[in-house]
């Protein structure tokens, strides 16, 4: 079973405390929140080293799984995610990140961030498994049911709120990150890749079908057209860190408090070590208990 942040862990060990008890607070500034990531390449190399030591040392390097229990209020239904050796190689070895770690993360954020406080009223997550290209294409119909269903659970979405969809093009393809407020209607999208969503012509319309068919079942008024806003977000230097940014661009708004995204909220300068340096982080010093229960 999993251990809720801030109580005790069991290890190989004995048992110890999660050494983050307390939530981070809401609105919390994105320059004071990177002064406490590392950011030097030594740093990023004891924090992988580490990390890998703590598989190394547990079974999940001969076989093993581990369920990830992720309740309602995660993605709007309670289901399990399981995480295997081959999904913690994905930090080790800086490949692109699958789904499974994708999820753990969002979990994380949830858990430690937005758990019993405001921030589960304004955003939201959107599970990937089954909206992207691949089934956008084979069923466009049942994926857009499936995302009007996601925006039902969550009440009436009256009061601004967003919800975050990583988007994934398909087949182990490129992530961007689709954050929807229904109340306004806007879209904004954030890609650490050049281009807008021109590039996915069938997401954007399954999206806004979406949104106008939940507001339809809510007999709420359309004033105006969807908007969708093109964020300036830093840009990935290869072809793998897109799955980190996502990551890295969800858990800075949320930290920000903001439901209205501007179009430029990063430095320019914010590069790949600090992003791999914060999940790597973030997974050793909190995501223990999902290795060693």
């Amino acid at each position: 079973m999993l251990k809720k942040a801030g109580k005790d862990i069991p290890t190989k060990s004995g048992t110890k405390t999660n050494p983050k008890s307390q939530k981070e607070v809401p609105g919390q500034m994105l320059d004071k929140a990177s002064k406490e990531i590392p950011t030097t390449s030594g740093t990023k190399s004891q924090i992988m080293m580490r990390l890998e030591k703590m598989v190394e040392e547990s079974d999940i390097m001969h076989g093993a799984i581990r369920s990830v229990d992720m309740d309602e209020g995660v993605f709007g239904i309670a289901h399990s995610e399981l995480i295997a050796k081959e999904d913690m190689q994905q930090l080790f070895e800086h490949e692109e990140l699958g789904i499974a770690v994708i999820y753990t993360y969002i979990w994380y954020m949830y858990d430690t961030l937005m758990r019993g406080t405001e921030l589960c009223n304004r955003f939201n997550f959107i599970a990937a498994s089954r909206i992207n290209t691949m089934f956008i294409t084979k069923n466009p119909t049942s994926v857009m049911n499936e995302l009007v269903d996601r925006f039902m659970v969550a009440g009436d979405n009256t009061t601004p709120s967003l919800y975050f969809l990583p988007f994934n093009s398909g087949n182990g393809g490129h992530w961007v990150l689709v954050a929807m407020d229904l109340s306004r209607l806007m879209v904004y999208y954030l890609d650490s890749l050049p281009g807008n969503w021109s590039k996915y012509p069938s997401m954007k319309k399954m999206v806004d079908a979406a949104i106008l068919k939940f507001r339809s079942k809510k007999n709420y008024r359309n004033m105006k057209d969807i908007t969708w806003v093109r964020v300036q977000c830093p840009q990935q230097k290869n072809s793998i860190d897109c799955g980190f940014f996502v990551l890295r661009f969800m858990r800075d708004i949320i930290a920000l408090n903001r439901i209205d995204i501007p179009k430029m909220v990063w430095n320019n300068n914010l590069g790949f070590i600090l992003i791999l340096s914060d999940i790597s982080s973030n997974l050793l010093l909190n995501h223990e208990y999902v290795l060693f229960s």
